[in-house]
């Protein structure tokens, strides 16, 4: 299993090396998720551009990390560091929710290090106040008694109704469910995203290329939200996934390849 040292911790890494086009994307995952979120569009894409991928601190494969909060600021701190490393900047810097959020900072503090940005179901704002309440309760129940106990109520806040209510979906549908509740220590991870900071203000040093997808079925991060973003920086497009929620490279992987591989070509 391929692991990097960096910043104290050891992250594990996908890296399909050097496609024909010579460019880089790199790939920061969501809440939860781990480089998988992204398997659909690497396999697709990594023919033309070299795939880097990895999984955040705390979560997927990589280390497990002891402090009560993995803030966003470190977990931006390591992107960084995971691109210095492993090369090829600037990137196009593709991240989902939790990986939007590295890539919006990313994109306004080191724009040395972005080629294009390519943001997912994600948001500039604080986690509302409504919402971290809840979030609060589900990460206590987490810690006592696991992430089973809280699988249920999980899913319909990461998934769209297209996928939770399709019965011949049923069999991926436990997987992506298994993958999101792998880690009993997560809730270290999700203290960060329930405490981050906004970027909003950020937003308007963002000069590269960005391209804002949504599913049509997110209640997490919903058009709204996507909408402020791309209003927010220049030259944004957004675009809209159908039949889709906030995990929409995997629930509808063939239209958001589509949708990156335009963003690409016309950066």
């Amino acid at each position: 299993m391929p692991t990097t040292e960096l910043n104290g911790t050891s992250l594990y890494y996908e890296d399909s090396g050097p496609g024909s086009t010579g460019e880089t994307i790199a790939f920061s995952h969501g809440l939860l998720w781990g480089t998988e979120l992204f398997a659909p569009q690497i396999a697709a894409l990594r023919a033309r551009y070299r795939c880097l991928a990895w999984d955040h601190r705390g979560q997927g494969k990589s280390a497990a990390d002891q402090r009560n909060c993995i803030g966003m600021e470190l977990v931006w701190q390591d992107a960084v560091a995971v691109i210095e490393r492993f090369g090829g900047a600037p990137v196009h810097f593709v991240g989902l929710s939790m990986g939007g959020f590295v890539a919006m900072r990313m994109a306004a503090r080191r724009p040395d290090l972005v080629r294009s940005l390519i943001l997912l179901e994600t948001s500039a704002d604080p986690e509302p106040l409504e919402n971290v309440r809840r979030y609060r309760v589900l990460t206590a129940v987490t810690r006592a008694f696991g992430t089973r106990v809280t699988a249920s109520r999980v899913a319909p806040i990461m998934l769209g109704r297209t996928i939770l209510e399709d019965p011949t979906r049923r069999e991926e549908l436990a997987r992506y469910v298994g993958l999101m509740t792998r880690r009993r220590d997560i809730w270290r991870a999700v203290n960060g995203v329930i405490d981050r900071a906004g970027v909003e203000g950020e937003l308007g040093r963002i000069r590269a290329p960005t391209t804002v997808i949504v599913g049509s079925e997110d209640v997490a991060t919903p058009l709204t939200k996507a909408q402020r973003i791309a209003g927010a920086i220049a030259g944004a497009r957004l675009v809209e996934i159908p039949r889709a929620g906030h995990s929409s490279t995997v629930e509808e992987p063939v239209a958001v390849t589509a949708a990156i591989d335009q963003a690409l070509r016309n950066r």
